[in-house]
């Protein structure tokens, strides 16, 4: 039982995005955060140094209890405060009111405490650390870092203020400004850059898929524009030669033949240039998408090395292993969590050889059915080529085999294929 949920909990992280794996990452340190610092200063040294007498014990334990409260409420609320700091939420404002009454609790027990002289010399100054963190955690998120410094300024000036109420004079007041400081600063670096460096990332996913759109968009307008500029004229004659036609058909004219016929050869040159749009969108050169693959991998963060050269390849052959070699960049970019991949390319005099491999796999049935390489694998079809792929061990691997016999290769256009322009149109 126990085994199944490690292995449930190892497929559910490695399904995750780098992205989203940071963030968990981040919201786990972020939830241990205010515990450490309670069990390093709000509640061993508290704990370890109260007095004898009944008053303090009271007062010590309480403190303690109503630290281990603050605790709580800073982690049950700090996936609303990221949020708003990610901006995927409004300002918690109740939260953070609860927050500032739980603090304000604890600085009268702490004050209550100083004024019993229930703690030996010195040791209430973890208190005053711990005292601001679970409170300045929460304004961290919340708060632009000038109103953050502006807000610890006026919690600094109540500290002193009440310490100062109780009795507390000269060296050890002024120590107890500046642990509340130090306390306030310290949650604020620590919450704070963990925070900018996940809010940045998640506006660079979002460039990169406003990005893809974009790119789309304007391939979809160009292919439309070069569709506009080849079938706008004929069709235009052949709505024309249609009309004279059907005219010269009522009449029992003889011409009317001569004009469909030129209909029928203006439609079969439409038809020619229209492929030929097409195979400018579907041809690709092999050696431009290795080295592009190669660098879009690396600045991803994935370790690529590409082995083999292109050159001398025919044409159909380079056209149908870079889509190939574009769709498994992709592939490695979306799924898993790559670090490594290798792209290997050999060439001999009876066929060409392509394979793709990189880690990071998630466990997960062997993929093969999915619409992207059922689209290579009819452009494959074209130049009489296959495509097999194997998941295992977190490794994916996708081998692509082209026969080389020149009279294999024709002109791709008689092949049924499916181009990428037009799978973006659909």
């Amino acid at each position: 039982m126990l085994l199944d949920r490690v292995r449930a909990w190892q497929r559910g992280w490695h399904s995750r995005s780098k992205i989203e794996k940071v963030e968990l990452q981040s919201m786990a340190v972020w939830h241990a955060m205010p515990w450490i610092f309670y069990l390093s200063w709000g509640s061993l040294p508290l704990g370890l140094s109260l007095r004898s007498e009944p008053a303090a014990q009271i007062l010590g334990w309480a403190l303690i209890a109503m630290g281990a409260v603050q605790g709580v409420h800073v982690n049950r609320t700090l996936r609303r405060s990221v949020d708003h700091y990610l901006k995927k939420a409004d300002l918690p404002r109740r939260d953070l009111t609860v927050a500032a009454a739980l603090m304000a609790v604890t600085l009268g027990l702490a004050l209550g405490l100083q004024a019993v002289d229930g703690v030996t010399d010195g040791m209430l100054g973890f208190t005053v650390l711990y005292l601001v963190v679970p409170y300045g955690q929460s304004l961290a998120f919340a708060l632009p870092i000038r109103d953050f410094l502006i807000r610890v300024g006026l919690i600094v000036a109540v500290v002193v203020a009440g310490f100062a109420a109780v009795g507390t004079r000269g060296g050890p007041l002024v120590g107890v400004g500046a642990l509340a400081a130090f306390g306030g600063i310290m949650t604020l670096f620590s919450a704070r850059c963990g925070a900018w460096t996940l809010a940045v990332m998640w506006e660079s996913e979002r460039a990169r898929e406003v990005e893809a759109r974009l790119a789309v968009a304007e391939e979809r307008l160009r292919f439309g524009r070069d569709l506009h500029d080849v079938m706008g004229r004929n069709l235009a004659v052949i709505a024309l030669k249609s009309e004279l036609a059907v005219q010269l058909a009522r009449r029992g004219r003889p011409e009317a033949v001569d004009q469909m016929v030129e209909v029928q050869r203006i439609a079969q040159e439409s038809q020619r240039e229209v492929r030929e749009v097409v195979r400018g969108y579907r041809e690709i050169d092999l050696g431009v998408e290795l080295i592009g693959a190669q660098g879009v991998l690396e600045a991803a963060g994935i370790g690529c090395r590409v082995t083999g050269s292109a050159a001398g390849l025919p044409g159909p052959v380079q056209s149908a292993l870079g889509w190939v070699v574009r769709e498994a960049a992709t592939n490695v970019l979306r799924h898993g969590d790559a670090g490594r991949c290798g792209i290997a390319l050999t060439v001999t005099e009876e066929r060409t050889t392509l394979v793709v491999e990189n880690d990071g796999v998630p466990d997960a049935p062997a993929p093969g059915k999915g619409s992207g390489l059922t689209g290579l694998r009819e452009r494959l079809a074209a130049v009489e080529g296959t495509l097999d792929c194997t998941s295992e061990d977190g490794l994916f691997r996708l081998v692509v085999e082209v026969p080389l016999a020149p009279s294999r290769h024709v002109a791709t256009e008689s092949v049924p294929v499916r181009p990428q322009a037009e799978e973006a149109a659909a």
